[in-house]
């Protein structure tokens, strides 16, 4: 008899695994894929050439609690990533900030600083209704269309005005000149890799996982008091409102015979007409070794589940799920795809962690 049962072996599930674990209960982590660490997996290619196996992954966090609870199970490697954007035949630094503005516009086009330069520019919309009109709102037409308009419906598959404005909110725009894609406290990568972290999170004798299992094979086979899970909500309950839309990617990698190739880790291609943006990870991991690897990424409607989509007619359909999982005593949902909400890695161990001290108090 199992005392708790996690659906997903990622960094939700992980997270809960571990905290309940040694709070002394006996828990069995379910994954279909062959590996720990969910999206975050990273293996060495046929090269040896560490990489993201699901695209790149980027440890960054404000929430010291975070960063304490994975200290436990890694070394850090200090990492800043920088992002650049090929607009106009040429790489500029992304989120937008004032050099990206000179290399763009020259400068004396900024003679007056970045906020009357925007200011000239911006359509004035005191409440976007989506992400169209964020961007149109916060930079004008001109840097809507070079940056975000193209790469904004490869992302999501739909029009920036299908989308919630949140879509587009989380990426600044700069008056300086800080090219730091993020700007948090901590930003750093595993030291050996998101494997080697995900190992030592698991290793716990309170912990059983199995590999390469369907949950849904197994479910009448089990014996076990409570369940969390972080698949996808909608499958769970077969789809009963309908599906629930996800954006997922494919990869086509490349390897080459030189240490590196990309000024820096990821290169945005908002006017590519498949590729959303390509990365080299030996920029994030720091491993040394004489040949490199890149991937690009390519939306798809089909395949893994990676990304909610953020729009009016999913978040309706969302609400209904989580209403219908409220009904359900023994078993809580947690994560991006439990949830059918964007996290960022650090939000998905704070969400479990407080949802862990939040279910102790419930008895579990």
């Amino acid at each position: 008899m199992y005392d708790l049962v996690i659906v997903g072996a990622g960094l939700t599930g992980g997270t809960l695994a571990r905290c309940f674990a040694e709070a002394g209960r006996r828990v069995l982590v379910v994954e279909k894929r062959s590996h720990i660490g969910g999206n975050a997996y990273d293996e060495a290619d046929d090269h040896g050439v560490l990489v993201h196996r699901y695209g790149p992954h980027i440890f960054h966090t404000n929430d010291e609690a975070v960063w304490k609870f994975l200290s436990r199970f890694t070394r850090w490697r200090p990492y800043t990533h920088r992002v650049l954007a090929r607009v106009q035949d040429r790489l500029v630094p992304f989120p937008i900030n004032r050099r990206t503005l000179v290399m763009l516009y020259g400068e004396e086009a900024l003679n007056k600083g970045v906020k009357a330069f925007l200011d000239a520019r911006r359509i004035p919309l005191a409440h976007p209704r989506n992400a169209e009109e964020q961007v149109l709102a916060a930079v004008g037409p001109e840097l809507y269309e070079w940056f975000f308009r193209d790469y904004t419906r490869k992302q999501w598959g739909r029009l920036p005005r299908d989308l919630s404005p949140l879509v587009t909110a989380r990426i600044p725009v700069r008056d300086n000149d800080d090219d730091r894609y993020f700007t948090d406290r901590f930003q750093a990568m595993p030291a050996e890799g998101y494997h080697a972290m995900f190992r030592r999170l698991f290793d716990h004798p309170n912990i059983t996982v199995w590999l390469n299992t369907s949950w849904n094979d197994v479910s009448e086979e089990v014996h076990f008091r409570r369940l969390i899970y972080t698949g996808p909500i909608d499958a769970f309950f077969d789809h009963i409102f309908g599906p629930l839309p996800y954006r997922s990617l494919k990869f086509q990698w490349k390897h080459h015979e030189e240490p590196t190739v990309q000024p820096v880790a990821t290169i945005n291609e908002p006017a590519h007409p498949v590729f959303t943006r390509t990365t080299e990870f030996k920029h994030m991991t720091g491993q040394v070794h004489p040949g490199t690897t890149v991937v690009a990424e390519i939306p798809a409607a089909d395949g893994d589940p990676y990304y909610p989509i953020p729009a009016p007619d999913t978040n309706d359909r969302r609400a209904r799920y989580l209403a219908e999982a409220s009904h359900l005593s023994a078993v809580r949902f947690f994560g991006r795809l439990g949830q059918y909400r964007y996290f960022n890695m650090d939000q998905v161990v704070a969400e479990a962690l407080e949802g862990f001290r939040a279910l102790r108090a419930e008895g579990w």
